[in-house]
């Protein structure tokens, strides 16, 4: 509680603050609106709806890609952990391919797909994939010998010990990988609307900076920072929590 009291103080101190600055410094609205200004272009794109219909496209698009994203990275991560061939081959490449940013995709995935959904959703499962596969990979590889000693003395092997034993050892790994995953998906999805031909958050960003309309441009900039904050700390971190507590990680504060 006493948590969420700072961060609104410091936020509205940052607001009072951006908006004595405009004012006392007279800049520009095209170069730096006040937070009135961003108020009100917000208020309009919702009252028309454009706003709630950029929102929902976004997230569909994530829905989709973010899925696909889970399947393949688990999938992956379980035979670079089970395959000592996989993982110094494919796996080197996995590695290779995160360092490189989501957006760099795009011109490919618009060659391949053209400039529609397909290319977007592309870049979004490429950004998230990689992070869940390589997380995937760790859990699994981490899981103690002492839990698959145990198991097989049980006399469980084969397809069974990795359902009973390895799999559900490696949850809190997967966990943090979709939750990383989420975070790279979102700002690979933003990346990729922007040369979107919409709707989407990133298509009207860029739409409204086109045209100057740079009140838009910073409210849609909120709205991206929010809605990642938000998805973050109510439901990826609540889950990731959980999953500590459940599986006994918790460290003694």
């Amino acid at each position: 509680m006493q948590r969420t009291i700072k961060r609104i103080i410091f936020f509205g101190l940052l607001i009072i603050i951006w908006q004595a600055a405009v004012k006392i410094l007279n800049v520009s609205p095209a170069l730096m609106p006040a937070p009135t200004d961003v108020v009100k272009a917000l208020t309009t794109g919702f009252e028309d709806k454009t706003l709630i219909y950029d929102i929902l496209a976004s997230f569909r698009r994530l829905a989709i890609g973010l899925l696909i994203a889970i399947i393949i990275g688990f999938c992956l991560g379980i035979l670079l952990a089970k395959n000592k061939t996989a993982d110094e081959t494919l796996g080197t490449l996995i590695l290779a391919l995160q360092s490189v940013p989501s957006i760099v995709w795009l011109p490919i995935a618009i060659m391949w797909f053209g400039l529609n959904e397909s290319s977007v959703i592309f870049i979004v499962i490429l950004g998230a994939t990689l992070v869940i596969t390589i997380n995937m990979r760790i859990g699994i590889k981490n899981v103690p010998p002492l839990y698959i000693r145990a198991a097989q003395t049980m006399g469980s092997g084969g397809i069974d010990l990795f359902a009973k034993v390895i799999l559900p050892a490696s949850v809190p790994y997967a966990v943090t990988g979709i939750r990383l995953g989420w975070a790279f998906a979102w700002r690979a999805l933003m990346a990729g609307e922007i040369l979107s031909t919409g709707p989407g958050l990133g298509y009207t960003l860029k739409y409204a900076s086109d045209f100057g309309n740079m009140s838009m441009v910073i409210g849609i900039m909120i709205i991206i920072g929010v809605i990642g904050t938000i998805v973050d700390i109510i439901f990826f971190q609540r889950i990731e929590q959980n999953v500590i507590r459940r599986w006994g990680l918790e460290t003694s504060k």
